[in-house]
């Protein structure tokens, strides 16, 4: 099956000939890269207009070009108890073999189990949107100790009172309240609670 052709215009995209073939070259490269779809997941990603700094070597090895260095970029979420806005600095470490078109490696490699110089072009982007996505967290907090929202109001807990609470109607006694006027409430957070008179 044919793969895509790579762009060479993509930032995202290097061209290895000023590397060489030969085995133990060396080439460093800063990069500063754009993001144009978010990178991470839905509750926190580094999003689109944001940049990745990339610090990479790349080296030439016989089956291929070794891509190694780190990335960098804030990723910006809501925390999953209190819903505060969230950033959160992400630094991830790469490494990755490109395999030689014709390589032992990519003879005997699917095309998705490692990726592929093609036309002496590599494409950066999937190896470190993969590294930036699985670095963060499935659960992005505030702070460790954050305590959420209330059930009653949906105002963070942090700031309220020690002891908030909030008196609800106990449904069975609804129709006396609703005569009375009065009647059937008991605290939040306090199950099994008598009623009030």
């Amino acid at each position: 099956m044919r793969t895509p052709s790579l762009d060479h215009r993509s930032p995202w995209v290097i061209d290895t000939r000023s590397v060489g073939r030969r085995p133990g070259s060396l080439k460093a490269l800063q990069l500063e890269l754009p993001v144009d779809i978010k990178v991470g997941t839905e509750v926190i990603a580094v999003v689109k207009g944001e940049i990745i700094d990339a610090d990479l070597r790349l080296e030439s090895v016989v089956e291929g070009v070794l891509v190694s260095g780190t990335a960098s970029a804030v990723a910006d979420g809501e925390c999953a108890r209190c819903l505060r806005e969230v950033s959160l600095d992400v630094d991830v470490d790469l490494r990755e073999l490109y395999a030689y078109p014709g390589s032992a490696t990519a003879q005997t490699t699917e095309y998705d189990e490692l990726p592929r110089v093609q036309d002496d072009l590599i494409d950066i982007e999937p190896l470190i949107r993969d590294e930036i996505t699985l670095s963060l967290p499935l659960v992005p907090l505030c702070r460790p100790d954050c305590a959420g929202l209330c059930v009653g109001c949906g105002e963070r807990l942090d700031d309220l009172e020690q002891g908030h609470a909030h008196a609800i109607m106990d449904s069975r006694w609804a129709a006396l309240a609703e005569k009375f006027g009065s009647g059937g409430r008991v605290e939040t957070g306090s199950p099994g609670a008598g009623a009030e008179t």
